[in-house]
């Protein structure tokens, strides 16, 4: 059997299909191109920071960059989602927007403010514009294995780029004493990396996705209720989950100055939790469908509840409950989108859920960090959380029932 692609004949239409060994190669070359990128981006986006402040930048300035980079990334979802559904050109928006990680390494290339600035902006543009076409062939990709495993395997190397991209900055930092231009264009050579895995990536599956495009597109379709349901039920539970970065500012607020050594491992915690959870949650998603989400959603009450803690142990156990939610969250919260959205409309989906996922990060930060702030009770923030949790598991279950009946 050609462990390539084999053409044949699904629902009386000619498609080129997939075997599952070679469904199971692209989705990991997916990930070797999420990682590849994830080492890149997420790797300069660790220093970033610091070398905006080493050029001169204040507090507000890299704040506001930050900020409006993390705005700009979702907004584009909005703009490259339904282009690329219209132009059918997913393939385009996925070269351009990870075409656009280069201004990462081109960090090391300037002394300005201005310019370090907007190529910040410019990777964030990037990521909101490659995200819904990528996310759409995968979920094409994926049909012959499930797409729970496909969003699973690719979020478990995503990880592992996320983690080891602010490993290698800080040994690069290390190791040249304190040399951002030398670290920062260091990242030119696995940024060359991804670009040859997109090549190979395209060249594997482009047709694939391609054919299966020409052919669902014929019947251009709506996004149903079900869709826009479990869109606002996936924003609730989002806006009742407290933030890792809240769970480290917690941590700098009960630690000794001797101990706040500790505070990173608390994400690397998170981060480690999140990769297996995701292959997993991912396997699990595909043999009992929509309604394995009440899961991480039930979980979501239990980082508000150690947050409260007075010592690293629940501090510690915040964040890997705060990993386990989101390893699926990245993973096969994703994968319930085609059980909503039919190709014609998939990258739309992608680019609304996204989206609608952003604001909901937001929102949540704004909201824990006013109650840490204020010293709210917390009996009050366990009543917020359970005022946005229990709504969006009955939202949840809803639109399980209304996908199995669009199924039935």
């Amino acid at each position: 059997m050609n462990t390539d692609s084999e053409t044949g004949k699904e629902d009386g239409h000619a498609t080129e299909k997939l075997t599952t060994k070679a469904a199971y190669l692209a989705v990991a070359t997916f990930g070797i191109v999420s990682l590849l990128g994830d080492v890149t981006y997420e790797g300069g986006r660790g220093i970033v920071p610091q070398y905006l402040s080493f050029l001169g930048a204040s507090a507000v300035l890299v704040g506001a960059a930050s900020g409006g980079g993390e705005f700009l990334g979702y907004a584009m979802r909005l703009v490259g989602g339904p282009l690329a559904d219209r132009t059918r050109a997913y393939w385009a928006f996925i070269f351009l927007g990870y075409g656009l990680i280069a201004s990462i390494p081109l960090l090391g290339l300037t002394r300005s403010i201005e310019v370090a600035i907007l190529l910040v902006l410019v990777e964030r543009m990037g990521k909101g514009l490659r995200t819904p076409s990528r996310d759409t062939v995968i979920s094409v990709v994926s049909k012959g294995i499930g797409a729970g495993k496909a969003f699973g395997i690719h979020e478990f190397m995503d990880q592992m780029g996320g983690i080891s991209g602010p490993a290698l900055m800080t040994a690069l930092l290390f190791y040249t004493r304190g040399d951002y231009s030398v670290t920062l264009t260091a990242l030119f050579v696995p940024y060359a990396a991804l670009v040859a895995a997109l090549f190979y990536a395209h060249r594997k599956v482009g047709n694939v996705a391609r054919s299966e495009a020409q052919y669902e597109m014929a019947g251009r379709k709506r996004l149903g209720r079900g869709f826009y349901m479990y869109s606002g039920a996936v924003a609730l539970n989002t806006v009742g989950l407290v933030p890792i970065a809240l769970i480290l500012f917690r941590a700098s607020t009960i630690l000794p100055q001797t101990q706040r050594w500790l505070i990173p491992t608390l994400y690397l915690v998170a981060q480690a939790v999140d990769a297996p959870i995701a292959l997993v949650s991912g396997v699990a998603f595909d043999r009992v469908g929509i309604k394995i989400l009440v899961v991480p959603f039930a979980l979501s009450f239990l980082p508000s509840l150690f947050f409260a803690g007075q010592n690293l142990e629940w501090l510690i156990l915040a964040s890997v409950a705060f990993g386990v939610v989101l390893g699926m969250q990245e993973s096969v919260y994703r994968a319930a989108i085609p059980t909503f959205a039919d190709l014609s409309m998939r990258g739309t989906a992608y680019g609304i859920f996204n989206t609608v996922l952003g604001i909901g990060f937001v929102a949540a930060g704004l909201v824990f960090g006013f109650f840490l702030d204020r010293g709210v009770p917390q009996v009050l923030v366990m009543a917020f959380v359970a005022a946005s949790q229990v709504p969006a598991i009955l939202l949840l279950l809803r639109s399980a029932r209304m996908s199995q009946a669009k199924e039935s």
